[in-house]
């Protein structure tokens, strides 16, 4: 196969840490956090010795601009796999030096440009996330797919960072409506005479705290109770995208949260009682991966720290709410993402 590389490289430096010509064709594509607000010029300099040992495909400043440090034909050292790098396109984000290592607008605004410009080259009209881990790696693409991969799941670390790892389902589905593909998750399935009653713009009001409850709602402890409205018409394993702004209907990365379409339906007819039963929760075990980590009193960093508990260390998980996760001790809420399952 002939590989090409992006038209929308800004700055080049090839680094010398990287296998000329990868084993496999590129199927898959994987997101980084570079843990500081740099330029592609400082990722370019980083990746430059030899005695760093590392490299990406490309790199995404703070400003936006885009860097290539690894052609597209070669294999980067990315992801602490070998066989994932030798698959995939990997990418570098500027982003914050702390949880959720969050990245600016420019910089996320790029990411889509960039992945839409791969996929438009490598003949991919669709990019796939599968959260799970094991799922994701027995998932064969279509030739036409691109799987997205994370470098957390072959190595203790916590890249690409809870911003972008909590974002990766709405880079997926972005980036497939630009190539004009189907839904990344999943087929959508077909829509009935009541789905269709629940147009993109919808106001729901979920100001009830059971129907707020049967959303699945991004870092509920963010938001209230209040209206929230539907972000697109489109049913995707018999729910629908929401977002708590109207004018973010249809934005890419404004997604809220995701809402069944019977209780979308009572939210906007004005009921107060969710139409689907909550699904039952199983306990399940995790063992800390990060050196130290901070059990907070609620589901999020806005909330105050407890106590910290350390790498290896065992816990039974009894709830989860948008990427954290309740002890059952009692004694608070973790990061579901310094964690592996046992």
């Amino acid at each position: 196969m002939a590989y090409t590389n992006s038209p929308l490289v800004a700055y080049t430096r090839i680094s010398p840490n990287k296998t000329v010509n990868r084993k496999y064709p590129i199927t898959r594509a994987s997101i980084h956090c570079v843990v500081g607000q740099c330029s592609v010029e400082t990722i370019g300099q980083v990746f430059a010795p030899t005695s760093r040992q590392a490299s990406s495909n490309y790199g995404v400043g703070y400003d936006g601009k885009i860097g290539m440090y690894c052609e597209e034909k070669d294999r980067s050292w990315c992801t602490s796999s070998s066989d994932n790098d030798n698959r995939a396109i990997t990418i570098e984000v500027a982003s914050d030096t702390t949880h959720p290592y969050a990245v600016n607008a420019k910089a996320y605004a790029a990411l889509l440009d960039l992945l839409t410009d791969i996929c438009k080259r490598n003949g991919k009209t669709k990019v796939v996330w599968i959260a799970d881990k094991t799922k994701a790696l027995a998932y064969t693409p279509k030739d036409n797919e691109l799987l997205l991969t994370v470098h957390r799941w072959f190595a203790n670390k916590a890249c690409p960072g809870q911003y972008l790892y909590d974002r990766h389902d709405e880079i997926a589905a972005e980036v497939t409506k630009r190539l004009g593909g189907t839904d990344p998750k999943e087929e959508p399935a077909p829509s009935t005479d009541e789905a269709v009653t629940i147009k993109a713009g919808t106001a729901l009001n979920l100001s009830n705290t059971a129907l707020f409850k049967s959303a699945t709602v991004k870092t509920a402890s963010s938001y209230k109770t209040g209206t929230f409205y539907i972000w697109s018409d489109e049913v995707v394993n018999g729910r629908l995208r929401i977002t708590n702004s109207k004018n973010r209907v249809g934005v890419a990365g404004q997604v809220t949260g995701w809402i069944d379409v019977a209780d979308a339906k009572a939210a906007a007819s004005g009921s107060t009682t969710p139409a689907t039963a909550p699904a039952t929760f199983t306990p399940y075990l995790v063992r800390i991966i990060a050196s130290i980590l901070n059990v907070r009193k609620g589901p999020g960093t806005n909330y105050a720290i407890t106590t910290q508990i350390r790498r290896g260390e065992v816990y039974t998980i009894v709830g989860e709410e948008s990427g954290w996760g309740k002890l059952k001790s009692g004694a608070g809420w973790i990061c579901l993402g310094y964690t592996e399952k046992r």
